[in-house]
């Protein structure tokens, strides 16, 4: 753990590899088994990543729970910890990953195998340099990255999720709330089968995490 940042911390929120359950909008290009195998290494990724930024502990919040053999391999494997999502959407959930964590928080998900770990320890930069928040936008109108000293209400609630205005929605309600926004490097996320097939072509598939 580097030196100063003793109580910052990474939180990686998965979804379990099951077929039928994650990545549901790849299983025409993959197979439900496919998606699910693709659910598997990413989440392997983003948790490798998470640990080689080497700012603090890891905890794999998983969702629909924890016993499933791909989360309990990756805590043993790893030595993360692993924690329950609660219900609710996607907002309710990173900010109960917040609302659960003393310190800075830097929050990724799977779906940005793009993400490195200096994009990590350059959200945690921003947020110990004054920065309320940081993300990391993605090229659909979301996000793959947000970091935070504390759990930060105006930014989760209400956001009409899973639509292009995600970011632009975040913004308009930190400008509302007096919260400063650092914007770090644009991401893509691997959603539908052209994320796939850029996934592909970018060469991250030649990582043993990918298939």
């Amino acid at each position: 753990m580097a030196t100063g940042r003793a109580m910052s911390s990474v939180a990686v929120l998965a979804k379990a590899p099951v077929p039928g359950f994650a990545k549901t909008r790849l299983i025409p290009r993959l197979g439900a088994e496919g998606a699910a195998d693709l659910q598997a290494r990413l989440t392997e990724r983003a948790v490798a990543t998470a640990l080689a930024a080497g700012i603090g502990p890891v905890t794999l919040w998983c969702a629909p729970e924890t016993s499933h053999p791909a989360f309990l391999a990756l805590a043993q494997q790893f030595g993360v910890t692993l924690r329950v999502q609660p219900e609710g959407d996607i907002g309710r959930r990173m900010l109960a990953a917040f609302e659960a964590t003393a310190g800075p928080l830097v929050l990724i998900g799977t779906d940005c195998p793009v993400l490195r770990p200096d994009d990590l320890r350059a959200s945690l930069n921003a947020v110990e340099g004054g920065a309320d928040a940081a993300f990391s936008p993605a090229e659909d109108g979301g996000y793959g990255l947000v970091a935070a000293a504390r759990a930060l209400p105006a930014l989760f609630e209400g956001v009409p999720w899973s639509t292009g205005e995600v970011m632009s929605e975040t913004r308009a309600r930190a400008a509302e709330a007096a919260l400063s926004l650092a914007l770090l490097d644009p991401v893509w996320d691997v959603d539908m089968p052209q994320d796939y097939d850029r996934l592909v072509a970018s060469g991250l598939m030649r990582d043993r995490r990918l298939p």
